[in-house]
């Protein structure tokens, strides 16, 4: 099994040191004889209730998500394709471009993951794993490739709290893939040369993307790893005449201590979209599909990079 460290705190070639800075506008909060656009500023209060997500309480327990250190580690069930340009770049928010040199390119991710914080959160497994599935597509921003995500989804609230603390657009959902196992038997497919694993995500009772995979030689790398992921995140304001002025809109990068993947294949990849009533995810359906790929993945979450700050 090999075993290969990325690079600390990025997955990009050169870190995120070289970077360029830019600003992305964030929309000020208005007050009552102020005009619109113009910030205040809250007075600071401490609050007695505990935590760091919701619910707040008196202990600090019951919210759903600790504050970080995030520990992940889970295997990966991908698929590369192509949607049509036009899809892919109107999925793109306000200070993305899409990627000339590989318009409509994508991945597409079913991940199996296993969680902790700083207390050793996996020997509670009914908290600590997940099913998650998303889409990365090629765009660019200030001249650096990177990945956008615009459609996520998990099967665990905690994991959904995470997200979008970290701008990731995340429903709820349910994804399955096939599980690979230490013993041999005719349940299970090798994790090598012929492997043959399929994956699914529905949501609301609907089917929504179905993958297979069969593996032909190891990899040096998971194929959909080589750009950093931007969000944006976004929180709305439920005030009268301000529904429009979000309390936070701004594009973020995502900063991955210390990645590592192991046991890495690639091979051949089907993948196909399904349109369903309240989701827009078909509307990326692949034009054509390109590797197909499973390995395993560990990394830590510590800290964000908000773009232009």
């Amino acid at each position: 099994m090999q075993q290969n460290e990325i690079g600390r705190r990025s997955l990009l070639a050169g870190g995120l040191a070289a970077i360029a800075t830019t600003t992305v506008a964030t929309p000020a909060l208005a007050v009552e004889g102020e005009p619109a656009g113009t910030a205040t500023t809250t007075p600071q209060v401490e609050e007695r209730l505990k935590g760091y997500t919701y619910p707040l309480s008196a202990r600090g327990v019951a919210n759903l998500a600790p504050a970080p250190p995030w520990h992940y580690v889970g295997d990966i069930v991908g698929v590369e394709f192509w949607t049509t340009a036009a899809a892919a770049a109107a999925s793109l928010p306000t200070g993305l471009t899409p990627d000339p040199t590989s318009s409509g390119h994508g991945y597409a991710l079913f991940i199996d993951w296993q969680f902790s914080g700083e207390h050793e959160e996996y020997l509670d497994p009914v908290r600590s794993q997940y099913g998650e599935f998303l889409v990365l597509l090629d765009a660019v921003w200030q001249g650096t490739p990177v990945a956008w995500c615009p459609f996520i989804y998990v099967d665990n609230d905690a994991a959904l709290a995470r997200g979008w603390v970290q701008g990731f657009p995340k429903k709820l959902g349910a994804i399955h893939q096939t599980r690979a196992f230490a013993v041999e038997s005719q349940a299970a497919p090798a994790v090598g040369t012929g492997g043959r694993f399929a994956a699914s995500l529905s949501a609301a009772g609907r089917r929504l993307a179905d993958a297979r995979v069969t593996l032909e030689k190891t990899a040096s790398t998971i194929p959909a790893l080589g750009r950093p992921i931007v969000n944006l995140r976004h929180f709305p304001q439920l005030r009268l005449g301000q529904y429009d002025n979000p309390a936070v809109h701004e594009l973020t990068m995502s900063i991955l201590d210390t990645p590592k993947v192991a046991n890495t294949w690639t091979g051949a990849g089907e993948l196909t979209f399904s349109p369903a009533p309240g989701e827009e995810l078909a509307d990326l359906a692949p034009q054509r599909v390109g590797a197909g790929f499973r390995g395993s993945l560990s990394y830590t979450v510590t800290d964000l990079r908000i773009l232009g700050q």
